[in-house]
């Protein structure tokens, strides 16, 4: 992904920052970077990468923080969704940061869902 444009390396960040809407909206966490994705696509390769990238960590902390929930009944849960919640906001200003360069920043311990 060489020579990317200012403007793509604008829209890699929103991607990622888009999804702290869900701190406001509910499934704004998946909302944010389908709707970058979607519109970006076709027409810029580096913005549906890291597009693809944030939703695809964005279901793997729903599905995490689903996991957290159901082990509340066992008392570990609640470190889980912390654990989970602080791993999302770091991970998501770091992955905003490396679009931001042009870097095709890859989450850790992602499920590759969308393809």
């Amino acid at each position: 992904m060489n020579d990317i444009s200012q403007d793509e390396k604008t829209w890699g960040m929103l991607a990622h920052l888009s999804t702290l809407v869900g701190l406001i909206v509910p499934f704004g966490t998946l909302l944010g970077p389908l709707v970058v994705w979607l519109m970006k696509k076709d027409t810029m390769p580096f913005v549906a990468d890291q597009g693809k990238e944030a939703l695809n960590f964005n279901i793997t902390v729903i599905i995490g923080m689903i996991i957290g929930g159901i082990l509340t009944l066992v008392l570990i849960g609640v470190l889980v969704m912390i654990a989970v919640g602080l791993a999302w906001l770091v991970l998501t200003i770091m992955a905003a940061l490396a679009a931001n360069k042009g870097e095709a920043y890859r989450y850790p311990f992602t499920l590759r869902l969308v393809k």
